[in-house]
């Protein structure tokens, strides 16, 4: 994996530009087509409007050949927060939209708290199932 180097990025740029300047002369539907995320969520990043995900960043840090660690501790010192922050919401929320899929009654429901990781191993599985992409 490549380091990222000063020529990456410039002084205090924001993550979305940092990951523009990464994605070079690949399209967002190259980028679409190659990590699974949608070239529009992929444009409200590069445009600062959403802060990237640790699943996201890992994706692209893992297509530009760029170490995903380095990645995230420059998006936390240049002030985005951590992306890490973002993942329980993303899970839970996929998580619930699983929940009331009225097509998908299969087994038991469980009646007790659930960790991050079992919710996201079930929206894992329901994305298998259905082919829908509900996590980044």
């Amino acid at each position: 994996m490549d380091e990222l180097d000063d020529g990456d990025l410039g002084q205090g740029e924001e993550i979305g530009l940092i990951l523009k300047r990464l994605r070079g002369e690949r399209s967002l539907r190259d980028v679409q087509r190659l990590t699974g995320v949608s070239s529009s969520y992929l444009s409200l990043v590069e445009r600062g409007e959403r802060t990237p995900g640790v699943n996201l960043i890992n994706k692209l840090a893992v297509l530009y050949g760029v170490d995903a660690n380095e990645l995230l501790q420059r998006a936390r010192r240049l002030g985005t927060g951590d992306p890490r922050d973002d993942e329980p919401l993303e899970v839970e929320r996929a998580y619930q939209y699983v929940l009331a899929d009225p097509q998908f009654r299969v087994g038991t429901r469980p009646d007790g708290p659930l960790s991050i990781n079992a919710k996201r191993f079930i929206v894992e599985m329901y994305e298998r199932f259905t082919g829908k992409r509900l996590l980044e």
